[in-house]
This record gives C-alpha cells, sequence and structure tokens, in this order.
C-alpha cells in the first residue's frame, strides 16, 4: 500500500485568459511547487520522444517544422477539425503526460517535500482529473477583462475572442466545483492578496492533516 503523500496536491485550473500563469508565479514565490501540464504536454514530443514519431507516421510530415519539432498550428488546424483525430492524438500524449506527472510526484514523495503542490492544467474539470486532487483552486475573472487580454495577447478580433471564451466550459460552473476560488479581474495587489490567502487556508489544512 502507497504511503500517504506528505505533501497537499492542489489542482490548479481556470479559462483562457483568466491568468492563471500570474497566479502560478504568486505561488512559486509563496514556495509551492507548480506543475504545468503545458510544460509536461511539450516534454512528450520533444524530438526523439516516440509520441512525436507517432504523431508524424498519424498525421503526416506536415506537422513537423524545418527543425524536426512539432508544428502545433499544423497540428491544431487539423485536430480541431475532427474530433475522432483529436482523440487519437490525446490517446498517443495523454498517458505520456500522466507518467511524467507521475514521475514528478515520485520525486517529491522521495524528497519528502511537505508543503503545497499545484498540478496546472486547463481542463482539468472537464477530463474528471480533479477528482484525484486533494483540493481544488479555480481562477476566474471577468468576461470583459478576459476579452481584452485575448486581444492583447493573440492579436485576434472581439468576435474571435468570444468564440474562444464561449468554446469552453463556463468559469461559473468551474467555480461551483472549486475548494477555492482567486478572482484576477481586480489590480495585481488585490490578486496577490487572494493567492496569499488561499495559500494559506490550504496550508493549514495540510498541517491538519498530518497532525
Amino acid at each position: 500500500m502507497t504511503p500517504p503523500r506528505p505533501f497537499l496536491l492542489v489542482g490548479l485550473t481556470g479559462g483562457i485568459a483568466t491568468g492563471k500563469s500570474t497566479v502560478d508565479a504568486l505561488l512559486r514565490e509563496l514556495g509551492a511547487v507548480i506543475i504545468d501540464a503545458d510544460v509536461l504536454a511539450r516534454e512528450v514530443v520533444e524530438p526523439g520522444a516516440p509520441a512525436l514519431a507517432e504523431i508524424a507516421a498519424e498525421f503526416g510530415a506536415g506537422v513537423l517544422g524545418p527543425d524536426g519539432r512539432l508544428d502545433r498550428k499544423a497540428l491544431g488546424a487539423i485536430v480541431f477539425a475532427d474530433p475522432e483525430r483529436r482523440r487519437k492524438l490525446e490517446a498517443m500524449t495523454h498517458p505520456r503526460i500522466r507518467e511524467r506527472f507521475q514521475q514528478r510526484i515520485d520525486e517529491l514523495r522521495a524528497e519528502n517535500f511537505r508543503g503545497l503542490v499545484f498540478f496546472d492544467a486547463p481542463v482539468m474539470i472537464e477530463s474528471g482529473n480533479y477528482r484525484n486532487m486533494d483540493r481544488l483552486v479555480v481562477v476566474i475573472t471577468d468576461e470583459a477583462t478576459q476579452i481584452a487580454r485575448l486581444l492583447a495577447r493573440d492579436g485576434i478580433d472581439r468576435e474571435e475572442a468570444l468564440r474562444k471564451i464561449k468554446s469552453q466550459m463556463p468559469l461559473a460552473e468551474k467555480a461551483k466545483l472549486a475548494d477555492y476560488v482567486v478572482d484576477n479581474s481586480a489590480d495585481p495587489a488585490t490578486t496577490a492578496a487572494n493567492v496569499r490567502r488561499v495559500y494559506q487556508a490550504l496550508l493549514a489544512h495540510l498541517a491538519g492533516r498530518t497532525a
């Protein structure tokens, strides 16, 4: 039987342009470990990785750039238009992402890390993986702020920004499942205060669990 983790595993999710990267940075400053699902997803398709060869064989050499790396834009154009092909891609990458995640958890356990570990994953709720977390934090913002951030970040128009937002699970629905909500709509100082409050509450929970 696997012994209980000496740390608290916290799911961190939100929606597009809610500012999870800002929250990640604040949590790191406070001493948390962040495991980023997007980083894991990039690692499993690095040149030489088995998943990259499988993707090229399935989707064609056109999904590789001149340097042999994955051309995410070219691949995205294929899979986002075809749910069946997207499922094939996920079957190639998701098991390897889970392996990488488990490796990191095992490393932290071996190090006897006794703090907070946040798993930042954009579709944690949609995938059901939030049920595997000790606690869940959802980062929210208002729609006007989301749109403004998308316009500035991605250089798209308002209509496209709205389409991207509406394609995701509503933030209000995600917030209902959260143990803690961080509202990232206001100024940076307010967000930082919200993050500190949630961090201290989670530390208190960890202390109570390990007492």
